[in-house]
């Protein structure tokens, strides 16, 4: 019997599988495979020539990435997609794909290290050029846009700082100057905002974050409108960068688990936050949830919930960073995120060591600046271990 009403989110994460083979498996075996056979030579030109469908090549596709693809495409309430080897992979092909040689970008300042890299190093190389545009003042991103200009790349929340874009104001810049409006919604995950619905045409994730939440294996999506992820799927059925089936197989099984997980990651971010703001030895902390953050109202507009990260600054800059992360007894330093287990981060040494001084201050990492990953341990033994730090 049918139902009435299309499933919630959160069903259709658990309940979406690829087609049961002859062992009637509950759950979807892993696909190990390079290549597959072919009936006939006639199918096998059929397929080549996509004139029916079917897999040829899992660079190409597996029945493990079709599904994970899927989910992702149903919770981003996408057309289309693609996985890929990494995070930066997806990022970097989801411009790859669409830029030509002479094309413009215009980026929010604030970005993740490598995609900054991507943006000032790499694509220069093909004759790309971007310009950054100030998150605060938005009513300047108009004059940066050029007759070249093809994309409008942006990251919200961003990384480290957790900077927010207004994604409807976004969505509706971009469509008035007909730019690919790309957002990257890593730290958000589909679970707390869906930039399609505000206008965006391809979202791009690290699935090694929150989306994988075990901390167990690398890789990327690229999701979106068809007419765009044509053009990307080509790029990247010929460069390369594909998921493996086993990683494509982990993601979409922690896709059943990613709401849950959500919420705890989020309610713990939310009291470690509250517990920051009021320490002597805290300067100032970022939680997109907290009141003061400046963009409080627009956070509460479009997103559920706050996300997993807080970023706080330390009183006494580096030195004082460094007795801190030094002491810490239970939380993990490591330069990742989004895991079950809660992490610190010293965002200026590393994840955006590669920025100038002067580029790191205007996205405000400073040199005390920490980024926590909030877990889904106990609230109090992480609270208890980073107020012992402190102290």
């Amino acid at each position: 019997m049918s139902q009435d009403k299309p499933q919630k989110s959160e069903t259709q994460a658990i309940r979406t599988q690829i087609r049961r083979t002859s062992q009637q498996e509950h759950s979807a075996p892993v696909f190990m495979t390079s290549s597959y056979t072919f009936e006939s030579a006639e199918q096998a030109r059929a397929l080549f020539a996509n004139e029916i469908e079917g897999n040829v090549y899992s660079r190409y596709s597996n029945p493990n990435t079709d599904e994970f693809i899927r989910k992702m495409c149903l919770l981003e309430q996408a057309e289309e997609g693609v996985a890929t080897a990494s995070g930066m992979s997806a990022v970097f092909s989801s411009l790859a794909g669409l830029l030509n040689n002479g094309d413009h970008v215009l980026a929010s300042r604030s970005l993740f290290g490598s995609s900054h890299q991507i943006l000032t190093t790499i694509l220069p190389r093909w004759g790309i050029t971007h310009s950054y545009g100030d998150i605060y003042h938005p009513e300047t991103w108009e004059d940066l846009i050029q007759e070249n200009t093809r994309v409008l790349f942006i990251e919200t929340p961003s990384n480290p700082g957790l900077d927010l874009i207004d994604l409807e104001w976004a969505g509706q810049l971009a469509q008035k100057h007909k730019l690919i409006l790309i957002v990257d919604n890593c730290f958000a995950t589909p679970c707390l905002q869906q930039p399609m619905t505000f206008g965006a045409d391809v979202v791009v994730h690290s699935a090694t974050k929150f989306i994988d939440g075990q901390g167990r294996a690398i890789g990327g999506v690229i999701v979106g409108k068809q007419k765009y992820l044509a053009d990307i799927k080509f790029f990247t059925r010929h460069s390369g960068p594909a998921l493996s089936p086993f990683n494509a197989w982990l993601f979409s099984k922690s896709l059943e688990t990613l709401s849950v997980r959500m919420e705890r990651h989020c309610s713990n971010a939310l009291q470690l936050a509250e517990f920051l703001e009021s320490h002597p030895n805290v300067e100032s902390v970022r939680y997109p949830f907290l009141e003061s953050h400046p963009q409080h109202e627009l956070a509460r507009k479009q997103m559920k919930m706050g996300g997993g990260i807080v970023v706080f600054t330390i009183k006494g800059g580096y030195d004082q960073a460094k007795v801190f992360l030094d002491h810490l007894q239970m939380l993990s330093l490591s330069a990742n995120l989004g895991d079950t287990r809660t992490i610190a981060t010293h965002p200026a040494s590393t994840t955006h060591s590669k920025l100038t001084e002067e580029e790191r201050q205007s996205v405000g990492i400073t040199p005390g600046l920490i980024r926590i990953s909030t877990g889904l341990e106990n609230i109090d033994d992480i609270i208890a271990d980073i107020k012992q730090a402190l102290a």
